[in-house]
């Protein structure tokens, strides 16, 4: 078992189900909604793709738990709004939002059993595979084609994962770069038994807004 790279993914074609301006917190996205194998990539894009290089490119998976419900146990919903900002503030990216993706792909369900074995003193990846799955059950080779379809040629990974910038490469997406994502917490550890965990989240969203007003300030000084 271990983590489940994908090949490459130039077979892929998937199909767009609608096209929409959704409005956010963090102002208004073209969104494209892409099916593929019955999931859904919502593509929140800003700006122009122009060329397609170097484009600002979030691959998030869905977490109702981090996402929706603001749990303790990730940092999603940080990183999720982390990357809306910072796209926001450079004026050109995507954010991809994917379906079917939660629990690194094992599914709600079974990624709450993973929760239990965690408590009993698994970490992340013990507690997939003693489940019966693979560290990571994911595949991003429909992602890749979903930005292809969008112009994108190549890309500036936000991403604390290298194998999702594996997994673009692999597909035929450049990866110009990584850009770190700022989290509190690291991968595998219950965060809710550590100390000063509100306030370890105001100062990394203090962090994340000097950041972003920095970039900001860049943008109109020209």
């Amino acid at each position: 078992m271990g983590t489940h790279l994908p090949v490459s993914a130039t077979t892929i074609a998937p199909r767009e189900v609608a096209n929409l301006t959704l409005p956010t917190p963090f102002g208004g996205w073209e969104t494209h909604a892409f099916e593929w194998a019955g999931s859904i990539h919502l593509c929140l894009c800003r700006g122009r793709m122009g060329d397609g290089e170097d484009v600002l490119v979030r691959m998030h998976s869905e977490c109702v738990t981090g996402d929706a419900l603001g749990s303790l146990r990730c940092d999603c919903g940080i990183q999720l709004r982390h990357a809306f900002r910072a796209i926001a503030a450079e004026g050109r990216g995507v954010l991809v939002y994917s379906t079917g993706h939660e629990g690194r792909g094992i599914g709600l369900a079974n990624k709450l059993r993973a929760y239990v074995l965690q408590d009993r003193g698994f970490d992340t990846a013990e507690a997939n595979e003693h489940l019966g799955f693979r560290v990571d059950e994911r595949t991003f080779g429909d992602v890749a084609a979903c930005l292809r379809a969008l112009g994108v040629r190549s890309v500036r990974l936000m991403s604390n994962n290298r194998d999702k910038a594996a997994a673009l490469e692999a597909a035929g997406i450049p990866v110009r770069a990584v850009v770190a994502l700022v989290t509190t917490f690291n991968q595998g550890i219950e965060v809710e038994r550590l100390s000063g965990v509100d306030s370890g989240h105001r100062e990394l969203l203090a962090a994340i807004d000097a950041w972003i007003e920095s970039l900001e300030r860049r943008k109109q000084e020209g």
